[in-house]
This record gives structure tokens, sequence and C-alpha cells, in this order.
């Protein structure tokens, strides 16, 4: 399509006439969450004109605790998608053909955060406790996790409790339970925020007890990548991408009122997300490209999920190079 555009100029060129402008090619990202500096890197691509500079035409899609990410991609509501690698392998396995095309996030901000106070400081003393959980494709590394340490999930004094956690901090400022899962980048904010100082907490980094995984990649249809022309229009995406995620790292303060003027709903703040966009510059990468040892670790992690493991098999063709390749060649 583009190289008979491309024909056409050329010919209504030579006859001296004026020339259309090139459509710009569309592309829909649905985001795994609400508008938040979490996903400041594509907000800011969009108002700084990368995406336009790149040819293409990018609406972004707010995500919310109704909107799976993967249903939308798979019935054709969205081009692109963040999610969490946990999530897109386990529903690759159950038969959606989910690739991961980029990594812009190379580290994890996953965390178990406790009161001190319940005399937890080592995960053996999780025994008996009561645990905060998110649900919807984000409770797999912490399965998998309680697993290794041999803590049943059915509660008892030989295993665990687990709470369903709603997207807040409440369980642990209200003492509903001993541990909430936090992001670095956002809900251990507002635990401090609400009152409870770092010193009176325990925290349990996923990367330091080796059971980490990939946290907001960038996710297509794999029938998809056999169309050159779309390969093409994610190479530009992630390349122009990047560089909003550079230019948010570098400038935490107006990534934030990027996310504010875009955020409909009016519920986030400037100090948060400004916090919130420093925490996660230390979680990017420089270029997208995907770490394969730690999406190797990644499957290897939910794989050790005992008798009820995440995947029961090593996925294949869960991810490619080919767009972040194209993308490194671009000018």
């Amino acid at each position: 399509m583009r190289k008979l555009l491309a024909g056409a100029t050329v010919a209504l060129a030579g006859l001296g006439l004026a020339m259309p402008a090139m459509a710009q090619d569309a592309l829909t990202l649905q985001l795994k969450w609400v508008t938040q500096a979490q996903f400041a890197g594509y907000y800011v691509a969009k108002e700084k004109g990368f995406y336009e500079e790149a040819d293409l035409d990018v609406t972004i899609k707010p995500g919310g605790p109704d909107i799976a990410p993967v249903q939308v991609l798979a019935g054709g509501g969205a081009d692109i998608v963040v999610d969490w690698m946990p999530s897109a392998l386990a529903a690759r396995e159950k038969g959606v053909a989910l690739v991961n095309i980029a990594q812009p996030f190379e580290r994890s901000g996953m965390m178990l955060t406790c009161r001190k106070e319940t005399g937890i400081e080592k995960p053996a003393d999780f025994k008996g406790k009561t645990l905060g959980v998110w649900f919807s494709g984000n409770e797999y590394p912490f399965l998998s996790w309680m697993s290794q340490l041999g803590l049943s999930t059915e509660g008892g004094d030989d295993g665990v409790t687990v709470i369903k956690q709603g997207f807040n901090v409440d369980p642990l400022i209200q003492k509903q339970a001993d541990c909430i899962s936090t992001m670095t980048y956002n809900e251990y904010g507002q635990v401090l925020d609400a009152g409870i100082p770092a010193e009176e907490l325990v925290v349990f980094n996923y990367t330091d007890q080796g059971v980490a995984t990939l946290e907001d990649g960038l996710y297509v249809l794999e029938e998809d990548l056999q169309k050159p022309e779309m390969v093409d229009a994610y190479a530009r995406f992630v390349k122009a991408s990047m560089k909003g995620w550079s230019y948010a790292a570098e400038n935490p303060e107006e990534a934030a009122e990027i996310v504010l003027d875009n955020d409909m709903t009016g519920a986030q703040t400037m100090a948060h997300q400004t916090f919130m966009m420093g925490e996660i510059a230390k979680l990017l990468g420089d270029d997208g490209a995907l770490d394969t040892a730690a999406a190797d670790n990644t499957v290897g992690v939910l794989m050790s999920g005992g008798s009820d493991p995440v995947i029961t098999k090593e996925p294949e063709g869960a991810w490619t190079s080919v767009v972040t390749d194209k993308a490194a060649e671009m000018d």
C-alpha cells in the first residue's frame, strides 16, 4: 500500500499536480490499567508529536478493572496491548496467540509490603498470615512464589490466607491484611502518604526473592506479524514510544502534567504522578528490546507452581525480536 501511494505521488509531481498528504497508519493501543504515569511514555509520544513524526495515528485506550487487554486484542478492539508476561503467557497457552514484540520495562516493580508490627521479617514468617493479592492475571507471580515456599494459599496455620485486594492500600491501612501487594512506583507511595513511615514497614521485592516476572510488555496477535506492513508500523510505534519514555524519564514533571491532561477521571494528582514517573524511570530499558534471559526466568517462575502451575509447558513463539530489530535500524 505504501509503495502504491509513493508511486502515485511521483506521478502527480511529474504532472505538476498537487501531491496529496501521505495517510498515517492508524494503530490503537490498549493500556493495562487507567491513565497514570505507568503509561506516560505513550502519552508523551503522542503529545510531543513523536507518533506523528513516525507517520502514525495512535489512539490510546485506558484500561480499568472491567477491561481485559487480551480480550480487547482478540476481539479486534486494539492492535497492541500493554500486559504483564504472566497473563500473556497464560492466555497464549489457552489459545490466544499473543506475542511480545517489545519490553519497555526491563525490571519488575512488584513487591509485598507488610507492617513490621506483624512480626514478619522473612518469607517463612508469612505462614498463618493474611496477604492481600491482586487478581485478574496479576496473582500469578504471587501464587508461584507461595508454591516455591511450600505455603498453601487455602489458609490455616501452615498456609496463608489470601484476600482479593482491590487496587488500593486499604487492607494494610485498616489492618485487614498483614501484607499487601504494592508496586514500587504506585501503591508503596500510597502507603507512605497514608501516614505509615518506611521504618514501620517490611518490603519484599519480587526481584530480590528471585520470583520477578516481566511487566508492561507490548503484545500483538501472532497473525498480524505475518503482514510486513504491520511489522513496519509496529517498529515505528516502538521507536516512537521509546523516544516518549526517554523524554518522560528526563522530564518527570512535564510527563506527569501530560498524564493529568489525559486523565478524564480527575482522580490523579500531580504529586503522585511525579513520584510515580521518577520510580518508573528506574525500571525502563533503553530501546525496548526484550531480554530473553528475563523472559526465560519468567517462564521458570510460572512453571514452578507445584501441582497447579500458571503454565504447563515452555511456550514457543511467545516473543520475537523482529520488531525491535527493525526499529533499531530506523534513523
